[in-house]
């Protein structure tokens, strides 16, 4: 959940470091800090608070090198504070680590420390990491990993440097994402390949249990395990810095919301043969027979992208009839699942290195059943270890709130599903037509949902001082209220809670008083009037209603205080337009009551531990 840089090179590692740092703020943090090697020492500067406040002190008092690492950290042992910051050192000084992950045994590592005379000055578990490193070292820096990973258990990126050895940066991966960037006469660590992208689009991408042994000229794959070369493909980044940038917008959340019907006919392209009949996959594997086979089907993720799983569900079963079950990877991953060869599993995430989802995709493979990945990002560890992968064409995503992934993945949902369909042969031809051009129609719908987003900030602004606010729907609505009350949650602090309509009766109503907002979604014809006695039962306890529905329900007028429309659209395919007024309805709150709308407090962007 914490962002990671290092160089090594010609230049001086302080503004490269720096910079790196602040193209991971949208990964979350409270902290940040470098740690550069001057020619003589290992030198540190580090703060609580924002890269800015890390800046100042680098203003007073830089530090000069071309070998350093730096960190943004988000706080899990120990509280923000300076001596909790990363990077950590040993006693000497002499070693700096920076850390993403959690040491799990970091406690009984500690006490062996500390009964060696080890002196502990942070509350962290990565201080026990350079220490380790100190009291193990073997006058080689690689050797000395090795044995120290050896008594680690948990997830952990390490960026590591000595001034025993001031010509080596040493990178390591386990279950915690890495990756390294290749320039000339320099070379790059970090989390993210938006740390390095400034510098290069050349990367490696580290796997489980490997380390790299970086100099200025060179780099080296090894196993942990073994010490063994492993040779990897260069991967080319394709896309660029300006994709990374704001563009005008306030914000990066605002940018993305405006930015999805783009998404989507990245993602829609070159999978509609010419006749606009069939949805064509390239390079999916899964063969007819397999397909036919199926008696079952997870869809498994975490956050939004459990939503958009939701939907899919939706979509798959009424296409296909083809049982599908949502799970939450944490919970998936500690249960027993049926799962069997004639199971396929969908994981979906918008990094591609979601910790809980990517130890669930391997506990299926374990079980026999072939995987398919829906993610954003090609070369994420998702991305690798799954049989099959449908990759969402939406960009880099940076606001902490996911928008266009979220609304992509659903377009990948709509594409797979009419794939399954023509497959099984599910649906008549003439329909899936029909079905294939609604779904190109999208994005210009989207468009025109956009152009209302000044209506949908007077409702923010109106919703503001609330401190607890009610989604509801039927169906599919359902998903997408879940998807919409987290939007809020997220990015405004305002209670927020979506409940199935039908169950209003069951409980629910005794939160609803006078002056509480309701947000309805009413999109599925064939549940109109269920939805609407389900809104008269709010407004009879006082709630204020606004109604999100299709541009033809005149009927839900009525019903409700405000509306919003969005464009007539098959039943199936709403929840890519619905979403969009939640989205900005959720951005609108959040910036009118002055929070950090990109950054929101105590959530990260990829959450890459437990």
């Amino acid at each position: 959940m914490c962002g990671i840089v290092g160089y090594i090179g010609k230049g001086q590692a302080q503004q490269v470091l720096t910079n790196g740092l602040k193209k991971l703020e949208y990964r979350g943090y409270d902290s940040a800090g470098i740690a550069v090697y001057d020619g003589e020492k290992v030198q540190v500067s580090k703060s609580k608070g924002r890269i800015a406040v890390l800046e100042e002190r680098l203003e007073q008092s830089p530090v000069l090198g071309s070998l350093g690492i730096g960190h943004t950290r988000w706080a899990t042992h120990g509280r923000p504070s300076d001596v909790n910051s990363h990077p950590h050192t040993d006693e000497t000084g002499k070693f700096s680590v920076v850390h993403n992950g959690i040491i799990e045994n970091y406690l009984d590592l500690k006490q062996e420390l500390q009964e060696e005379g080890v002196t502990f000055v942070s509350e962290t578990d990565t201080e026990v990491i350079v220490h380790l490193l100190s009291s193990l070292y073997d006058g080689d820096i690689v050797s000395t990993i090795q044995k120290a990973a050896s008594k680690m258990r948990g997830a952990y990126a390490l960026g590591v440097i000595t001034e025993y050895e001031p010509d080596r940066l040493v990178a390591v991966r386990y279950a915690s994402p890495l990756i390294i960037g290749l320039g000339e006469e320099e070379n790059f660590i970090g989390s993210d390949i938006s740390a390095v992208l400034e510098y290069t689009r050349d990367i490696y991408i580290l796997e489980d249990g490997e380390l790299a042994v970086i100099t200025k000229n060179d780099v080296t794959l090894m196993k942990i395990e073994t010490l063994e070369t492993v040779q990897r493909n260069i991967f080319r980044v394709d896309w660029d810095m300006e994709q990374t940038e704001k563009d005008g917008f306030e914000h990066f959340m605002l940018k993305e919301i405006y930015e999805q019907p783009n998404a989507f006919r990245k993602t829609i392209l070159n999978r509609i043969d010419s006749a606009g009949k069939n949805i064509v996959f390239e390079g999916l594997q899964l063969s007819s027979e397999q397909i036919h086979r199926l008696d079952k089907i997870f869809i498994i993720a975490c956050g939004t992208a459990y939503h958009a799983g939701l939907v899919g569900k939706h979509v798959i079963e009424e296409l296909t009839r083809i049982p599908v079950e949502v799970d939450v990877a944490s919970e998936f991953r500690y249960r027993r699942p049926i799962v069997t060869d004639k199971t396929l599993v969908i994981v979906v995430s918008q990094s591609g290195e979601t910790a809980d989802t990517l130890a669930a995709l391997r506990e299926s493979q374990r079980l026999g059943a072939k995987v398919l990945a829906i993610t954003n990002v090609p070369g994420s560890s998702i991305a690798r270890d799954a049989d099959e992968v449908i990759a969402t064409v939406a960009g880099p995503e940076i606001a902490v709130a996911s928008t266009k992934a979220y609304t992509s993945q659903l377009i990948a949902f709509y594409l797979f599903g009419i794939y399954l369909a023509q497959v099984k042969e599910t649906i008549p031809e003439e329909e899936r037509k029909v079905m294939i051009e609604a779904l190109c129609k999208l994005p210009e719908q989207t468009e025109v949902v956009l152009q209302h987003a000044n209506d949908i900030r007077m409702y923010a602004e109106a919703i503001k001082g609330h401190s607890s606010l009610f989604f509801i729907g039927r169906g599919i609505d359902y998903a997408v209220a879940l998807e919409g009350s987290l939007k809020l949650k997220e990015i405004s602090y305002i209670h927020s809670e979506a409940y199935a309509a039908g169950e209003l009766k069951h409980g629910t109503l005794a939160l609803i008083e006078e002056g509480t907002p309701v947000i309805a979604l009413a999109t599925q014809t064939e549940l109109y009037e269920k939805m609407a006695s389900n809104i008269k039962e709010v407004k009879a306890r006082g709630a204020h209603v606004l109604g999100v529905t299709l541009e033809e329900n005149i009927e839900l007028h009525r019903n409700v205080d405000d509306v919003c429309l969005i464009p007539s659209a098959m039943a199936l395919f709403t929840p890519v337009l619905s979403v969009i007024p939640l989205q900005l309805i959720s951005y609108y709150t959040s910036l009118a009551l002055g929070n950090d709308v990109d950054k929101p407090r105590n959530l990260a962007k990829s959450v890459t531990v437990e």
